[in-house]
């Protein structure tokens, strides 16, 4: 008589492996936030399926095991889900499963939500970034992705984050901001915004600089608003945050490198590509790398208007920053060619910045002039006045005309931008400091 044989016992690693699959097919099947009903009676069915269709065969007890397992990492987003959908939270922050932080009017804040353990946060991370072809493992610990609502993830796992996965994400604004709110929230003025849009119309190439968590992008994001309709505008971002109106535009994203090592698409690559693509304005979320050199040579060679952003705390440690990235673009060049190739290339630096208070501002805006030896020479046309305009410490702080008028207010007359005398500091107006034009 043959005894008919007993499917096999699957190994710890057959069993990783279908604890895998197991989540990515459930992050296909349904979408972030589905109900813990929902999520198990799911998972339990995908299981039995796979089970079925295999010749391995689980316990009782081990099937629960790990239908409770994927079943709770899935269902980890529903723990911060209500974060999310707070309008005033602008930040989540995962730093240990009894340490979730929001940032929220600017101030951080310890909240009361918990995850029972570092396994749950693994999970979370995995159900936001498996359904969008990304990966974190110990050969590659960081990650950046983005939720379906836009906004940015990053996560950081061990061996690189000592005491455990964290989990950032920078909120997505649901109601796209504009200049009129800008001006609503205290970040600039109404001249001053009349005046930025002028600037963009024309066709100036732009530069915001700021801190981490100052609002570049979003600032990035208001000036794109006013580029006319009409033109063919290429964006470029290590995670698509920038949401433009315009008709004619193309959204360009990077991409990691696979298991293998091999399929990384970099920002640089981008902008290199997006020439080929006949924009007519290039927009890069931000640069940090050798894509500045990239950057700054489309601006030199016919795509007036571009925009990007990089790490700075001031205008002219902007000016420093891209001659350092420059000079990490492979490229043995001098510094004062480096330098040339920034005063040539950019017309306006916005300086944006977090108060300590919490509230985003835009501190400073300065024009580009040209070179004076081996100098970039900077002109500072407004600027962020703590004291106010009636000079007391007790004034409204707000950004205020220096009384220098920009090299290339022609061109804002040429383009149909008449600006009145006073937007510039009328009292002031006759003491423009020497111009020069740039070479």
């Amino acid at each position: 008589m043959q005894v008919a044989s007993r499917p096999a016992q699957p190994s710890g690693e057959t069993i990783a492996k279908m604890r895998s699959w197991l989540k990515k097919k459930l992050s296909q099947e349904l979408s972030l936030g589905a109900p813990a009903s929902s999520i198990e009676s799911t998972t339990r069915q995908l299981l039995e399926t796979t089970l079925a269709q295999s010749k391995f065969t689980l316990s009782a007890e081990a099937r629960e095991s790990l239908i409770e397992e994927v079943t709770a990492a899935y269902a980890g987003f529903a723990r911060i889900q209500p974060l999310l959908m707070d309008p005033e939270i602008t930040e989540i922050m995962v730093n240990a499963p009894d340490k979730v932080f929001i940032e929220k009017g600017g101030k951080l804040e310890l909240t009361d939500v918990t995850f029972p353990d570092n396994r749950a946060i693994m999970g979370l991370i995995e159900s936001i970034i498996l359904p969008l072809g990304r990966r974190v493992d110990a050969n590659s610990p960081t990650v950046d992705a983005r939720l379906p609502d836009g906004s940015r993830v990053n996560a950081i796992i061990p061996p690189a984050a000592i005491d455990g996965p964290i989990l950032t994400i920078r909120k997505f604004a649901k109601e796209k901001l504009q200049f009129e709110d800008l001006v609503r929230l205290g970040s600039i003025t109404a001249e001053i915004k009349d005046f930025l849009i002028a600037c963009v119309a024309t066709r100036l190439n732009i530069l915001v600089s700021g801190g981490t968590g100052s609002g570049k992008t979003t600032l990035l994001n208001i000036l794109s608003g006013a580029i006319p309709e009409g033109e063919r505008i290429v964006t470029i971002e290590d995670a698509a945050e920038l949401d433009l109106h315009q008709t004619h535009r193309i959204r360009l994203e990077t991409k990691p490198a696979d298991t293998d090592g091999k399929g990384e698409i970099t920002i640089r690559h981008l902008v290199k590509n997006s020439l080929r693509m006949r924009p007519d304005r290039i927009i890069v979320g931000e640069v940090r790398g050798g894509e500045a050199l990239d950057m700054l040579q489309a601006m030199n060679t016919g795509h007036d208007g571009s925009l990007t952003t990089v790490h700075a705390n001031s205008p002219r440690d902007a000016v420093s920053r891209l001659e350092t990235l420059v000079l990490l673009s492979g490229f043995d060049l001098p510094l004062r060619v480096v330098r040339e190739q920034i005063a040539s290339a950019l017309d306006l630096i916005i300086q944006q910045a977090r108060l300590p208070d919490g509230t985003r501002k835009v501190t400073s805006v300065t024009e580009v002039i040209g070179m004076e030896g081996e100098t970039i020479v900077l002109n500072e046309i407004f600027k962020y006045d703590t004291r106010g305009r009636n000079g007391t410490e007790n004034g409204a702080p707000k950004i205020e005309p220096t009384g220098i008028r920009p090299m290339f207010d022609s061109k804002l007359k040429a383009a149909g931008f008449t600006l009145p005398p006073e937007l510039y500091g009328a009292d002031m107006a006759t003491l423009n400091a020497p111009r020069r034009k740039k070479r």
